[in-house]
């Protein structure tokens, strides 16, 4: 997560087992699993173009095809505090116009107004990438931001 993020926060998209928020090079996904869950529980395999992570026992699991592909390799899943799975993506395609409108092919989908958050965040986050010098954490912006916003 670069500092752009951390400043000025992440735009989640909430999904029946829990939610996930993306930024220009990476997808957070944190998976709500029961209090005492051990990492022993969980199979996750993260692969260039598809998930399949299972939670023993809960009911709990996610397969399918992303929406776009990752670099399985530099993918990593945790279990924090034995409660949540947190999952880190790295995009193998790092530019601002590739917004995902959902985490699997056709499914965890967000709405139209929380995808429309999640290009404003990250037409942001283009700016402060190509504008070092300003900090664009607290800015607010209009207009067409779809893929990746205006192009100079």
């Amino acid at each position: 997560m670069s500092n752009f993020d951390e400043k000025s926060g992440l735009v989640y998209s909430s999904t029946p087992w829990g939610q996930w928020a993306q930024t220009i090079e990476e997808v957070f996904i944190e998976v709500n699993v029961a209090d005492g869950t051990r990492a022993k529980d969980i199979v996750c395999t993260i692969r260039p173009n598809s998930i399949d992570l299972t939670v023993h026992n809960q009911g709990i699991s996610i397969k399918g095809r992303w929406f776009k592909t990752v670099l399985a390799d530099e993918c990593i899943w945790t279990l924090e505090d034995n409660k949540m799975v947190r999952i880190l993506l790295v995009k193998s395609d790092r530019t601002p116009a590739n917004c995902w409108m959902s985490l699997l092919e056709n499914e965890f989908e967000c709405d139209p107004f929380v995808f429309d958050k999640m290009e404003k965040k990250m037409t942001l986050e283009r700016f402060q990438n190509e504008n070092p010098g300003f900090d664009f954490s607290g800015a607010e912006i209009t207009g067409n931001t779809s893929g990746g916003g205006p192009q100079w």
